[in-house]
């Protein structure tokens, strides 16, 4: 009797779209097993058929990879849903924006999960670039996976600052004039750049449909071709770096258990948790819309988004020239080189790699935490008042992070590895509290205040 497949429609589709990738001197015989071979091809290929146990342990990698896959999910689930509804236009983005908040079942709570899933997921490929860095999960195989990686935070970056000029409020408004502005420092090019950024000579309709034609289209096309890259080289260099240092993860199948359940599970378990976190914070907080654009009035003071927020305040103690170009440039060259360097001794493993990398590592921290509060204060009260204070200060920084690692050098004697994480970690530590400082304690005319007294 023929077997009825009208009653079992996903079985009919899976077993149409396995039979168009299984070589047919594989194909199993019975439901079970033909809907396994499925689940082992599409499925499982994103991941090693076993994985090292050590790795499974969450405080190896937080499951900040797989976070950002999912709120780049929801992202793009809710950001489908807005665009139904959004009206991208200079006369009528902003009435749409409230429209969707006040006149949609549940649209405040879409454009909170879009708004919250932004945010989390900026901190999150942070923090998974922090991750690998500080486990040394650069090296041998995983070199261009990390350039891949670098190239999907700017475009998570990319995708966040495209979207943020949507709502067409004050505060997106004079962010992106205030963000764009920075781009007339590049010499040569930088009218150029700053008008193609812009759409125009200034922020106005053409600005608009070019943020909104690229966060709708070209962010998320680059963002799904990157990820799924980034996932096939994890694949290929068999899962995460081990903990344990000893290990030859690419060879010894020793203390290895299979990635369904041990790894898959846990990754779900995560998901819905992160899923759940989202929503419970759109339910309690929306997302913010202030007053419409006015490009006549700027709102006072007026600040990049956070996560720009260190470059506007180096800005402010530094020449435009090295705040917003060179030191950049520097940074994001320094990165992608980092895996192409030589090393004697190519350390990953354990967090902050040895116990020479850790102390080292905390004394960059603590230098840092102590030196750039006070180096804010003094150009802030003094260095500002004095010609030149721009170069002075540059001057002055460079010749403190020189001194410091001869200091690290001969006292410590660490591996280059260790080294570059030491500095890092200066610079790290450095940028975070100028991010701090720019968001927090700049009140009107970004003067120093205290934020529970006169910050905005």
């Amino acid at each position: 009797m023929a077997r009825d497949t009208t009653s079992d429609p996903l079985g009919n589709i899976l077993s149409r779209i396995y039979r168009s990738i299984v070589p047919r001197s594989i194909i199993p015989k019975t439901d079970a097993d033909r809907r396994r071979t499925i689940l082992e091809f599409l499925v499982l290929h994103m991941r090693p058929v076993r994985v090292r146990r050590s790795t499974l342990r969450f405080t190896h990698t937080f499951g900040l990879g797989g976070m950002s896959l999912v709120l780049i999910g929801l992202l793009m689930a809710s950001g489908i849903l807005l665009m139904l509804a959004y009206d991208p236009s200079p006369e009528h983005a902003y009435q749409s924006i409230l429209s969707i908040q006040d006149g949609m079942i549940f649209g405040a709570t879409v454009r909170a999960v879009h708004h919250w899933s932004a945010n989390i997921l900026v901190a999150a490929a942070l923090f998974h670039l922090l991750r690998v860095f500080f486990t040394g999960a650069y090296h041998g195989p995983r070199r261009f996976n990390w350039v891949i990686g670098l190239g999907l935070l700017i475009g998570i970056l990319a995708a966040n600052f495209t979207g943020y000029l949507l709502p067409w409020d004050q505060l997106s408004f004079w962010a992106v004039t205030i963000c764009t502005g920075m781009l007339g420092y590049v010499p040569v090019i930088g009218e150029w750049l700053q008008a193609f950024a812009r759409g125009g000579t200034e922020i106005g309709r053409g600005t608009l449909v070019l943020f909104y034609s690229f966060h709708t289209t070209v962010v998320p096309v680059v963002l799904i071709v990157l990820m799924a890259f980034h996932f096939w080289r994890v694949r290929k260099a068999r899962g995460v770096v081990s903990p344990n240092p000893q290990d030859s993860q690419e060879d010894d199948d020793t203390e290895k258990v299979l990635t369904l359940p041990h790894l898959l599970v846990r990754e779900l378990a995560v998901g819905l948790t992160l899923v759940a976190v989202v929503v419970l914070l759109a339910a309690l907080f929306d997302a913010p819309l202030g007053a419409p654009a006015n490009p006549g009035m700027s709102p006072n003071p007026a600040k990049a988004p956070w996560y720009f927020m260190g470059f506007q305040e180096l800005q402010i103690h530094l020449e435009p020239l090295i705040a917003v170009v060179v030191l950049p440039v520097l940074g994001a060259l320094g990165l992608v080189l980092l895996p192409y360097l030589h090393f004697d001794h190519e350390m990953s493993g354990p967090w902050f790699l040895s116990k020479t990398g850790r102390t080292t590592g905390a004394l960059a921290a603590v230098v840092s935490l102590v030196v750039t509060p006070l180096l804010i204060l003094i150009d802030e009260f003094w260095l500002q008042q004095v010609g030149g204070a721009g170069w002075l200060a540059v001057g002055a920084v460079a010749a403190g992070i020189t001194a410091f690692a001869v200091f690290l050098s001969k006292k410590f004697k660490p591996e280059k590895a260790e080294f570059v994480q030491s500095l890092f970690i200066l610079f790290m530590v450095a940028f975070a509290i100028l991010t701090i400082t720019g968001v927090w304690f700049r009140g009107p005319g970004m003067a120093l205040v205290w934020p529970w007294i006169g910050g905005s």
